[in-house]
């Protein structure tokens, strides 16, 4: 059978209130989330034994992980189906690790994707949500990689359609943070949710957009300061919105058109070369 190869999407939490907390410690959300057409990659073929390899320009900083997100989903999807047939992993890490917009969540929702392929599984997306969320709370939306909002942990999730493709930019100064630690800091745990924007065009939604939040970027610009700077630079650079994606350190810009998105991701690179920067735009719903 040939290579699967699954495109793995960055996701960017356009909106996040954290609206409580779980007995067990896990905290509720709301969110609006959209999905990048940059991302990582998977290539999965079947093997006499099975092997797992990383290159890209952040393969590095999985290097020395011992528990890879997208061996945790080969096994998991293994052990839902009773197979034991071995498999060749190839990631293409080409997003920075621990930075909210969803690295290696993504990869472990393209694993699955991948194996039901590979397999010709006949597992409903409902099964294969399942699955992803004992990965992490965000493994069910990465499945999906289109629009949405996600409430509850993260898994309960209603689609989007009526969202339109938008420029952006996505910068991340070569921090990460720990998702734990900015939860921490967060003084106020049960905030308003989210009042579902009726829009369908990328202006609808950026006015939508300009009157929501993300509840994590307080406590993470506490932590790291420098997410405040790359925020006012995305709005210096033309942005008509500047946020920070989930729990950090990568923010976005988004743009009235793909030209204005590329000149200031150029701007910003050559300001800042040591910065992961990348001019995209959002998966339509």
């Amino acid at each position: 059978m040939p290579d699967i190869v699954e495109f793995a999407p960055a996701k960017i939490n356009l909106a996040l209130h954290v609206i409580g907390q779980r007995a067990d410690g896990y905290h509720l959300i709301d969110s609006i989330v959209a999905f990048a057409q940059a991302g990582d990659r998977l290539i999965v073929s079947a093997a006499s034994t099975d092997t797992f390899s990383i290159e890209g320009p952040f393969a590095g900083a999985l290097a020395a992980e011992s528990d890879n997100l997208v061996l945790r989903a080969r096994d998991a999807m293994r052990a839902t189906v009773s197979t034991t047939d071995p498999v060749s992993i190839l990631l293409e890490k080409n997003l920075p690790v621990a930075a909210g917009i969803g690295g290696g969540s993504a990869d472990a929702a393209a694993c699955l994707r991948a194996l039901r392929r590979l397999w010709s599984l006949p597992l409903s997306d409902r099964e294969l949500s399942a699955i992803a969320i004992g990965l992490g709370a965000d493994v069910p939306m990465c499945l999906r990689s289109r629009p949405l909002v996600a409430m509850g942990i993260g898994d309960i999730i209603e689609p989007v359609s009526a969202m339109p493709a938008m420029p952006a930019v996505l910068v991340n100064p070569n921090l990460a943070l720990s998702t734990p630690e900015v939860f921490r800091h967060l003084a106020h745990k049960n905030n308003t949710g989210i009042p579902r924007p009726a829009a369908d065009t990328a202006d609808g939604w950026i006015t939508a957009l300009q009157t929501l939040r993300n509840d994590l970027q307080a406590p993470a610009e506490a932590l790291q300061p420098a997410i405040s700077d790359c925020c006012s630079i995305l709005s210096d650079s033309g942005a008509l919105l500047a946020r920070m994606s989930g729990s950090g350190a990568t923010c976005f810009g988004l743009y009235a058109d793909g030209q204005k998105a590329a000149e200031a991701a150029e701007s910003i690179r050559m300001a800042h070369p040591a910065w992961y920067v990348c001019a995209t735009a959002t998966l339509p719903g």
